[in-house]
């Protein structure tokens, strides 16, 4: 199902409150890597919002979802305080790892392996 045009605006909007709330709390950068948010998904309803993180250079990102999880009391009660002028309810939200970088340095390998081996 495509998504409407107020679930991208939401999304956008929870997208730059949580990256600035990352940054306040410190996980931005960690442990000599980065996190980033690369998207955020809202269902039609508005009420869950699936966050999908992007780790560079993390050594378990796993843990990393974990404590990130661990905190997700304060990191929700912070948006609410951001967002709560503009949205009826706070959306729960659900952490998810997003390994399309992965994939992409996996498919630079291959490239650069066909390449060499035509040569």
């Amino acid at each position: 199902m495509q998504e409407t045009k107020r679930q991208k605006q939401v999304g956008q909007l929870v997208q730059k409150e949580l990256s600035d709330i990352f940054m306040r709390m410190g996980f931005n950068v960690t442990e000599g890597g980065m996190i980033s948010i690369s998207s955020v998904k809202m269902t039609p309803d508005l009420l869950e919002a699936r966050v999908y993180l992007s780790m560079f250079q993390i050594k378990s990102p796993e843990e990393m979802l974990g404590r990130m999880n661990e905190k997700m009391s304060e990191i929700r009660r912070d948006l609410g305080n951001r967002v709560g002028k503009q949205l009826r309810r706070v959306p729960e939200l659900t952490f998810f790892l997003d390994d399309t970088l992965d994939h992409v340095f996996k498919m630079e390998e291959l490239f650069k392996k066909i390449n060499e081996e035509k040569k």
